[in-house]
């Protein structure tokens, strides 16, 4: 048997998002190989819509435990573009723009890259809320990681779970 044929095909969706942009935020990737699923969701309680979507594609590569042939479907035309058109220029150009200030995400990014490092990668843009079933589920998911971290001002203004 090939390598190639050896390697298990896996779909992913990812979704992320705050509200409001800064704010809390949630992300989400359910993973599917044949029948079987897992769902993974964390939210921050301040950062940005891109930082929630680029932290479900890197938790959700990150959780494959061997290489894949890899279906990522995602809402986010900045992940997308990122990893399929411009992260080889920053990268030469030592994590600079196009006009030479500092890559926003830097961090993620280079998560990204590491964790997909190993995995064959089809990136897929998807239509937000536009009738993608898993796109929706895993809206859902961010969504409800992100309602759960909305928090209150406790004693000695410390944040705590609201």
């Amino acid at each position: 048997m090939s390598d190639d044929a050896s390697r298990m095909v896996v779909e992913i969706w990812t979704d992320g998002g705050c509200k409001p942009n800064p704010g809390p935020g949630g992300w989400a990737a359910i993973l599917r190989f044949g029948a079987a699923e897992k769902e993974l969701s964390g939210a921050e309680p301040n950062t940005t819509n891109n930082r929630m979507e680029l932290t479900a594609a890197a938790a959700a590569l990150e959780a494959l435990t061997r290489p894949c042939t890899v279906a990522l479907h995602t809402d986010s035309e900045y992940l997308r573009n990122g990893i399929t058109r411009w992260t080889t220029g920053w990268v030469r150009r030592n994590w600079r723009n196009s006009a030479g200030d500092p890559v926003a995400n830097i961090d993620l990014w280079q998560r990204i890259l590491t964790a997909a490092a190993r995995h064959e990668i089809d990136w897929r843009w998807v239509r937000g809320h536009a009738g993608d079933v898993m796109n929706e589920r895993a809206d859902v998911l961010a969504t409800r990681a992100r309602e759960g971290i909305v928090t209150v001002t406790g004693p000695g203004g410390r944040n705590e779970p609201g």
